[in-house]
């Protein structure tokens, strides 16, 4: 899970392994593999390293 923060301030946990894109529109939305959209105030960098450090915790990428 990743912590993100939505438009109007509250944190919510993501279950990273079920994004299936994330676009700049100029806010970053992530759409899931069910359809569902979040708008969060993080870059699609950040969201990126977020994903990168799950997926090293648990164990499918090389950890640095």
């Amino acid at each position: 899970m990743i912590s993100l923060t939505k438009l109007n301030r509250e944190t919510m946990m993501l279950n990273a392994i079920y994004i299936e894109t994330i676009e700049s529109t100029p806010d970053t939305m992530i759409l899931l593999t069910n359809g569902k959209r979040y708008v969060v105030i993080e870059t699609i960098d950040e969201v990126k390293r977020l994903v990168t450090e799950f997926y090293r915790t648990i164990n499918v990428l090389e950890k640095k």
